[in-house]
């Protein structure tokens, strides 16, 4: 089996080492999202004393709620960013060579219409650079009969064309646990549900922080080198600790979810809105079809899930059928929504939209903090961390390392090579060095895809016993997403989630009724229509 993963005692292990005086950590994470994992990945492959908290659920903040892209910043190389796209671009290459079935090429298209922006040779000049970083071509421009063939729905009033490109779609919560396990198999602690309560302090230097135990309010003392602050578009809170700058200006991006046959699509598509001309997509993930995303303001951020409005939930809608007139959508139709919020960081754009999205790293005498930057280059971001950081680490190391993300595993399970081929590849790209040990713990009938969705039953069972799920939306909302792609946030199989439930978790019936009723009281209001 590979290096041991969250199971039952963990934290009582990890929080006796914790009260344990004399314990020193190179490196504190605050933060577990793909920022934070990123971190933890590279800190400890560098054989560095590593410890990443995050006070809710890993992912929980804006690595479960993105668009889901790991794309190359096309929009970049038209503000004149050629860098970043470039860096993006090839480390997109890299997650879909590294980690296939988790991290997919995506077909793209943009239909161009009369009189809209951009045109076809615009966006195909552009696309030339792209495809040059990428080093092979995926552009292709359709003519409007190509279109109808490719997609028989489309809009077709004053249609010029489409033109076909190529990014990547990932799950986003699944990325992020496949990279802390990474971390973890080089030696990383990581501990979800325990919060950077205040900083410790020498004078004005950062030593340590007080962290808490969000599950009972115990609270420690733990020493480190350096403390990092990778908790995103909250790492104001943290900073203020050490600084009165404010730099966060979060910004809200909401999405719907909508059966696949009522919205059948091969390839994202991506639309200027009709009534603003922003950029949305309306892309197939997991079986569904997603509409998204918004891009608003969200000041009111505290420590609570963001939800959809009424105001975005139509502007989604409207797009879905002005794209698709004859779809004919209707609020009926969408299964869930989701929200999640960006760390930009502001400059004083009038809109968020126009704000940077590349990353910035602020250092406050020990206390390093990062916000900003896309899902696609967390490795590079990482780096660019630690290397910021590495002043303050006694044990850093300047060696050579490898650019590699994830370890290599080619599974030889009996049980693997019986499943259809799409589903090895998902099961392997989505548990990487676990996929052996998920195998052999699934019982009869389990690794059967689970009808609404494309994961097997079996998935939800190794994340119950083995990948800290403390609530019910931990496993619904973020180990598996079927809280987002069955309907009634996947309720529909309560008695089989129960039952799983009970042989991982050991949940009473009791903790059951808590447990449902807690999660169908986020998803109502988090993750289902708006009022």
């Amino acid at each position: 089996m590979a290096q041991q993963t969250w199971q039952a005692d963990h934290r009582d292990r990890l929080f006796n080492r914790l009260n344990d005086a004399n314990e020193h950590w190179d490196v504190i994470i605050a933060g577990g999202g793909i920022t934070g994992a990123g971190i933890a990945r590279e800190a400890a492959r560098r054989g560095l004393k590593t410890l990443l908290l995050e006070r809710q659920d890993f992912a929980w903040g804006t690595s479960s709620r993105s668009s889901k892209m790991v794309h190359g910043g096309l929009r970049y190389i038209a503000a004149g960013d050629v860098k970043t796209t470039m860096h993006s671009v090839q480390e997109r290459e890299r997650l879909m060579q590294e980690a296939p079935g988790l991290v997919d090429q995506m077909a793209y298209l943009m239909a161009h219409y009369k009189g809209g922006f951009p045109g076809p040779f615009v966006f195909n000049a552009l696309l030339r650079i792209y495809d040059f970083f990428a080093g092979r071509r995926y552009r292709q421009f359709h003519t409007p009969d190509q279109l109808h063939f490719i997609s028989p729905s489309i809009n077709d009033d004053n249609l010029l064309g489409g033109t076909q490109y190529a990014d990547a779609v990932t799950d986003d919560s699944r990325l992020v646990i496949r990279v802390l396990r990474e971390a973890q198999k080089d030696g990383a602690d990581v501990i979800n549900y325990t919060s950077v309560k205040k900083l410790i302090k020498n004078g004005d230097q950062v030593t340590g922080a007080e962290i808490e135990d969000t599950l009972n309010g115990k609270t420690y003392s733990v020493s480190a080198d350096v403390v990092i602050n990778a908790t995103g578009a909250w790492a104001d809170e943290l900073r203020s600790e050490t600084t009165d700058e404010k730099k966060i200006r979060p910004a809200r991006g909401s999405h719907l979810v909508v059966a696949g046959w009522r919205l059948p699509v091969s390839q994202s598509y991506t639309i200027m809105h009709p009534r603003d001309k922003r950029p949305v997509f309306i892309f197939p993930w997991e079986g569904r079809t997603v509409i998204g995303t918004t891009d608003l303001d969200h000041p009111q951020l505290g420590n609570k899930e963001a939800a959809i409005t009424r105001e975005e939930f139509d502007y989604l809608l409207e797009v879905a059928q002005f794209q698709f007139p004859q779809a004919s959508l209707t609020e009926s139709d969408i299964i869930s929504s989701w929200a999640g919020v960006r760390p930009l960081v502001a400059s004083g754009a009038l809109n968020p939209s126009k704000e940077k999205r590349d990353h910035s790293i602020w250092d406050d005498q020990g206390l390093v903090s990062i916000a900003g930057g896309k899902l696609t280059t967390f490795r590079l971001i990482a780096l660019d961390v630690l290397n910021v950081a590495k002043k303050y680490i006694r044990n850093f190391s300047e060696g050579e390392f490898s650019a590699q993300i994830f370890t290599p595993h080619t599974s030889t399970h009996q049980r693997l090579k019986a499943l259809p081929d799409y589903v090895q590849k998902r099961l392997t790209g989505h548990f990487g060095m676990d996929v052996d040990a998920l195998l052999t713990l699934a019982r009869s009938g389990e690794l059967e895809m689970i009808p609404g969705a494309r994961a097997v039953w079996a998935e939800l069972r190794w994340a119950a016993a083995n990948e800290a799920v403390v609530h019910l939306d931990d496993l619904l909302l973020r180990r598996t997403r079927l809280g987002l792609l069955v309907e009634q946030g996947g309720l529909i199989y309560e008695d089989k989630i129960r039952a799983i439930c009970a042989d991982e978790l050991g949940w009473t019936e009791q903790r059951w009724s808590e447990e449902k009723s807690r999660y169908q009281n986020i998803w109502n209001t988090c993750y289902s229509i708006p009022q």
